[in-house]
């Protein structure tokens, strides 16, 4: 197939995934919620049968997260995790319609107290979370009921008009977005920081060069130096924040105690020492609520390494 032809391929399957999201924005939303619930889990049981990557992925990094379960077990909790998955996707097409009240009485986040007091004082503050529960809700919560705006990145996503959509998405939500290409973004954060403001960041998976080297659930991983970076630049606290469902409308969060920035060391040994921190703050919310980690893609080191040497 000539370049051209190739170019002309991916642009019209890039259309189409543009235009589905697009349907999903437009569409859900309007329908009635008992609808888009059983719509939610009939797309996810579908897609669970079927087996494909992302569910044996899935599967693979549950298999770390819970190493005593039985394959039978970890069918039940892949399965409930596509469930988990798929309503994180259907709340995103309704958040723009929910009302404050509404976010108020469905979401509860045990411990907020240590964000609102640093944020109180005058103290920048970091969030980092997995990617667990839906983190697009905790953050109009954030916004709506404790009333703080904040800054987070966004990866860009292809095709353009996609990543455009998520933006626009955000913003509409009350969050600034940055790209997270491009090189700016980290002078950014660290300026809101300095001044006092929120930034909230999902960090749980890093396949840079730059990403710091972890032990996560007894083995290899990557993580992002960003939030620990930007804590020791600015003085920023930072806080691990996992989520997790509990019930069918309900969302609940835990705002770990915060990481605190070594007193001795080298930037990167206290970079290090902080993203490890991280990572178990991470892990502990994750091996309690399995099924709502969201975690569809390779993480650890050791599944990596057969696509970089062409074993794939």
């Amino acid at each position: 197939m000539s370049k051209p032809a190739e170019e002309e391929k991916l642009s019209a399957k890039d259309r189409l995934v543009d235009g589905l999201y697009g349907l999903g924005w437009a569409g859900v939303k309007k329908l009635p919620e008992p609808v888009v619930d059983r719509l939610g889990r009939t797309i996810a049981d579908q897609t669970w049968k079927r087996r494909g990557k992302s569910v044996l992925r899935l599967e693979s990094n549950l298999a770390r997260v819970v190493p005593d379960a039985s394959e039978a077990r970890l069918r039940e909790l892949s399965r409930a995790g596509m469930r988990s998955y798929m309503r994180y996707w259907m709340e995103s097409f309704r958040l723009p319609s929910w009302t404050p009240e509404r976010i108020a009485a469905d979401v509860r986040i045990t411990d907020k107290h240590r964000i609102t007091e640093a944020l109180e004082s005058g103290r920048g503050v970091v969030l980092a979370l997995p990617h667990m529960g839906n983190w697009d809700l905790a953050g109009v919560w954030v916004t709506s009921h404790l009333g703080y705006p904040f800054t987070t990145v966004a990866e860009r996503l292809k095709p353009e008009s996609l990543y455009d959509r998520f933006v626009a998405y955000r913003e509409s939500l009350g969050m600034e977005v940055l790209p997270h290409t491009g090189g700016s973004a980290f002078g950014t954060l660290a300026r809101r920081l300095r001044g006092g403001g929120l930034v909230c960041l999902v960090a749980d998976r890093d396949l840079s060069a730059s990403g710091v080297e972890v032990k996560y659930f007894g083995e290899s991983a990557r993580m992002p130096a960003g939030p620990a970076m930007l804590a020791q630049q600015t003085g920023a606290l930072l806080l691990p924040v996992t989520l997790w469902y509990d019930g069918p409308r309900a969302m609940r969060g835990r705002v770990h105690p915060p990481v605190d920035v070594p007193e001795t060391g080298t930037r990167s040994e206290k970079t290090s020492t902080m993203t490890q921190a991280l990572a178990d703050a991470f892990a502990t919310g994750i091996a309690e609520h399995p099924e709502d980690w969201h975690m569809l893609q390779r993480l650890w080191t050791a599944d990596l390494e057969p696509r970089r040497e062409g074993q794939e």
